[in-house]
């Protein structure tokens, strides 16, 4: 009985401002509250009751979790968001539905633009907060390319079995 109450809160990705999670985890008051969270990346098809009326609180990318999806369009700004609540002292939770594909590959994303830094290297930091994080092998390919837009080369090599 216990165990089926346990709601484990977000992972802290830059501590206090950044946190990465699920859908369950942002619907939750509890969650919310305690963690001062003030803006949301939902990073699936799902709506939930987010900000009602102040959609500035609000980034909803709409991608399915698929090799269809296609997260590149969105990438400028998603860093831009995140910057700018950043900027304004708002703690942000960005989650998809389970917080182990899309969500992971938007905070892979941020860190890249954010440090200015291979896929790898990001990837290695984001394992260490979260090790189940797994986006799918499309996310990861577009991540590659985003690499190569940061970094003007595509340094991480996604062929090693470790992406």
């Amino acid at each position: 009985m216990e165990l089926d109450a346990f709601q484990p809160y977000p992972v802290e990705i830059m501590p206090g401002r950044i946190y990465l999670g699920n859908f369950k985890q942002a619907c939750d008051p509890k969650v919310q509250k305690d963690l001062k969270i003030k803006a949301h990346v939902n990073v699936s098809m799902e709506t939930g009751p987010f900000f009602v009326g102040d959609a500035d609180k609000l980034l909803h990318i709409q991608i399915e979790d698929s090799l269809e999806a296609n997260i590149s369009p969105f990438l400028r700004h998603l860093c831009h968001f995140i910057e700018i609540h950043l900027e304004l002292g708002s703690v942000i939770l960005v989650f998809s539905t389970m917080g182990i594909s899309r969500s992971c590959a938007a905070i892979l994303a941020y860190l890249m633009h954010r440090n200015e830094q291979t896929l790898k290297r990001s990837w290695a930091y984001v394992k260490k907060c979260k090790n189940n994080m797994r986006p799918n092998r499309a996310l990861v390919a577009q991540l590659s390319e985003w690499e190569k837009v940061i970094l003007g080369d595509v340094i991480t090599d996604i062929l090693d079995p470790l992406y």
